[in-house]
């Protein structure tokens, strides 16, 4: 790069990075201006609406009841990743839609929930079942009758999805309007019998009484797929597909009392975790420039940049931001540095090395590629099956982590380079400017490994140890929270309009004193002077005592106090979603890992120390207490992240220094090189991401501190992990194959050379009289020459056994 071309680079790097600063409103906060205060935000930082629904039946199966809330978050997705939906009692459904505040608009989006099915033009004895009208079309009778008749081909539950939209059908016709169906297996087959019966008439959409559509059925529809074609408008045919997805509930379902509820949290809350944000990316930088100089100052160009592409892509597709939420941001902060820190002390060794600055620099990006490419891939392809395969909380974290992994790349490949390139042009070429790695004293991490793997057996085992204890004595397993086992919702009405920041001080503890529950969650509704204070599941003795309580310290009118029994937010379908995606995400993972190194010892020992690291947190789960509500399942996934690049690094290395060496001596010292070489990208990444985290844990609120806690035991236990654990797992399957590999050699030459023994005596016997040139021989010389060669062969059997396991 010319000097000139390097100096406009940087003018436009610099203009470019202040110009995305200041529309991501980095430093003004959510309060401020910029893709910052416009992105989306959960029910805690902003509040939202929350409706409640009863099912008309009075007495709604629990099954019943299961796949109408699974049904229904899986609808309400599309205002929130964050939205919720959970039972209240036998027979109420609470749906929470964060960052809106029009409940009528969402109610009108969502359809009253009631009865839908598909009727014919006539029953079977030639009766009208609906006739048109000047309006469009009525029943001719009750739908009961048409019931008993036979006449409904098509139950609401029969319809799996429904989405309203304009398409073309062909190259010359104009646009049309039209709801596209898709049915269950079971409407599948109705529809086809009934469509086939019924072509050239009319097949009526019936919703509480009243007909939505007639339309006429121009062919069989055998697929399971099919259109209502003739919508005047999008908003017409998206109308339609709502009142059928609706209706296709398990339960029919009526409005019971709607709201707009406050934020969970107060700005405070927000403020401090931004603060904290603010503070770890400081540190970071600092800490970076300290340890490479000019190549550190590069990189807190590249994290600025990042922080600022994150937030403005998190704008830019309406994806919705919890405070767990800005806590992965920060986190994600940490984790991007890693790119830089492989990049940067590669370049420290090739200048350690002898090689001149500028080869260093394109060498370190050179031999940094592989690493980067493959760990950010990894982690790339699990975020993707969890966008897939997830919902809920599951979903919105994927979409935070697949796009901080393509922002990082980008940030460490492309910006990272062009700044270092056109510093080096601009005469930024003295090594002293990028430092020198020093050598390492040599640690022989794989000869300890039988220490490592009894500690990471007993950190592991100390889970369910701890787990079997709580259970015992009458606790449960682990501290599960509001979102995993439900709870009870108490309803007060207090004589003030309390702000949250004065319900978190003055009314929570109070709560907590009452109840011990330190996982209280108010909400406050907007507009009145009623809050929701959600806690663990309270007796009736442990209710009378809070409201008690309540009037005695807040002077409330008992009367105006309610509870109800909540369902855990987190639905048994959600928890199934959430396993089988991380299963899904576990399988792709080693897949790509066997794919790019050849190898599924690889692959395998990476999965088995992933697996590693999420038992040990969950032990620190188990031991310390923390709750395990929603956020448990964002660090869960985290780790898997965290753990599995870290890694790939090491693997890396290690596919490196076996680069064109088919036969290596010393398969330990290898290893034992390659944990070293990369020693220091180990211990900086996990101190910066480290760092991140503390300082989220030290200023934030007592939600961020119950995500934070787990993460930095998690992001201790990576480190751990990658550095004393996976270099060894890899080692010892490997020789474990060497060797059954070896064992089977041996085992078909000394099957070989018994064949030729068995065969020695017949031949002995045929010639048991010494010829003429060996009449003087004993016979004994002749056995002791057999047994030297059958010692020969041995040894050189064992031999080629021990040149295997070097090999392998």
């Amino acid at each position: 790069m010319k000097k000139n071309r390097a100096i406009v680079a940087l003018l436009l790097t610099a203009i470019i990075t202040v110009f995305l600063c200041y529309t991501a409103g980095i430093g003004l906060g959510p309060t401020g201006t910029g893709a910052a205060k416009n992105i989306k935000t959960g029910l805690d930082l902003s509040g939202g609406v929350s409706i409640t629904y009863q099912a008309k039946d009075s007495n709604p199966s629990a099954e019943d009841m299961s796949d109408t809330v699974y049904k229904l978050q899986k609808r309400v997705e599309q205002y929130s990743t964050e939205a919720q939906v959970y039972k209240e009692g036998s027979d109420r459904i609470a749906v929470e839609i964060p960052g809106v505040t029009d409940a009528d608009q969402i109610l009108n989006d969502l359809g009253k929930p009631g009865s839908l099915c598909f009727i014919t033009q006539t029953d079977d004895d030639g009766n009208a079942n609906f006739s048109s009208t000047g309006s469009g079309y009525a029943l001719a009778r009750s739908l009961d009758e048409i019931r008993e008749a036979g006449s409904v081909v098509l139950e609401g539950t029969d319809v799996k999805d429904a989405q309203g939209g304009a398409f073309q059908s062909d190259k010359n016709s104009s646009r049309e309007y039209a709801v596209s169906l898709t049915l269950t297996d079971e409407g599948k087959t109705k529809f086809a019998e009934a469509t086939e019966a019924n072509v050239g008439k009319q097949i009526a959409i019936v919703y509480d009484n009243q007909i939505l559509s007639a339309p006429k059925v121009n062919e069989a529809i055998t697929g399971g797929q099919a259109q209502i074609t003739g919508m005047s408008g999008v908003e017409e045919a998206q109308n339609l597909a709502s009142y059928i997805r609706i209706g296709s509930l398990s339960i029919e379902l009526e409005e019971l009392r709607s709201s707009v509820v406050a934020a969970q949290l107060g700005e405070e809350a927000i403020s401090t975790s931004v603060m904290a944000g603010l503070i770890g990316l400081v540190i970071v930088i600092i800490f970076m420039i300290l340890m490479y100089r000019v190549p550190g100052v590069v990189a807190g160009v590249a994290l600025v940049l990042y922080t600022a592409i994150v937030l403005i892509t998190l704008n830019a597709f309406d994806i919705t931001l919890t405070l767990p939420g800005i806590a992965g941001i920060i986190l994600g902060i940490g984790m991007a540095v890693d790119a830089n820190v492989i990049i940067y002390a590669r370049i420290q060794e090739e200048i350690a090395a002898g090689s001149s600055v500028r080869t260093s620099i394109k060498a370190g990006f050179a031999k940094a590629f592989s690493a980067i490419l493959d760990g950010n891939v990894t982690t790339l392809i699990a975020s993707l099956v969890l966008m897939w395969l997830g919902s809920g909380t599951v979903k919105g974290f994927a979409y935070t982590l697949a796009i901080g992994i393509v922002v990082s790349m980008f940030t460490a490949l492309v910006v990272s380079r062009l700044i270092v390139n056109a510093l080096y042009a601009v005469g930024v070429r003295d090594p002293k400017f990028y430092g020198s790695a020093k050598q390492r004293k040599f640690v022989d991490f794989v000869g300890k490994r039988k220490v490592f793997f009894i500690i990471s057996i007993i950190l592991i085992l100390s889970g369910p140890v701890a787990m079997v204890v709580h259970h015992q004595t009458g606790g449960t397993a682990l501290n599960y929270a509001l979102d995993f086992s439900g709870g009870t919702a108490t309803t007060v009405t207090f004589n003030e309009d309390m702000d949250i920041k004065q319900i978190d001080s003055e009314v929570t503890p109070v709560v907590e004193e009452v109840t011990g529950d330190k996982n209280v969650q108010p909400t406050k509704v907007s507009g009145t002077n009623q809050v929701v204070i959600k806690t663990r599941t309270l007796s009736q003795e442990e209710r009378e005592k809070l409201d008690q309580a309540l009037v005695e310290n807040f002077d409330v009118d008992d009367s105006l106090i309610t509870t109800e029994s909540i369902s855990a937010t987190v639905s048994s379908e959600m928890r199934r979603d959430a396993i089988v995606a991380v299963l899904v995400a576990t399988l792709c993972m080693l897949v790509y890992i066997w794919f790019r190194f050849k190898d599924i010892r690889f692959a395998s020992s990476a999965v088995l120390a992933l697996l590693h690291d999420v038992l040990v947190v969950l032990a620190f789960y188990a031991i310390s207490r923390i709750s395990v509500g929603n956020t448990f399942i964002a660090c869960m996934l985290t780790i898997v992240g965290y753990s599995i690049n870290a890694t790939i690094v090491i693997f890396d290395r290690i596919r490196e220094n076996m680069h064109g060496r088919k036969n290596p001596d010393n398969l330990e010292q290898i290893v034992n090189d390659s944990i070293t070489q990369t020693l220091t990208r180990s211990i900086y990444t996990s101190f910066t991401t480290f760092v991140m985290v503390a300082v989220l844990y030290i200023l934030g609120v007592s939600s961020i501190r119950e995500f934070a806690a787990p993460l930095m035991a998690g992001v201790i236990c990576g480190a751990y992990s990658s550095v004393c654990i996976t270099g060894a797992l890899w080692l010892v399957m490997k020789r474990r194959q060497g060797k059954a590999v070896a064992q089977a050699a041996l085992a078909g030459k000394t099957a070989g050379s018994s064949k030729s023994s068995a065969k020695q005596p017949t031949n002995t016997a045929q010639n048991n009289q010494p010829s003429k040139k060996d009449k003087n021989q004993p016979k004994k010389k002749n056995r002791k020459r057999v047994a030297e060669r059958l010692a020969a062969q041995e040894a050189a059997a064992k031999e080629a056994a021990d040149n295997e396991n070097k090999t392998e």
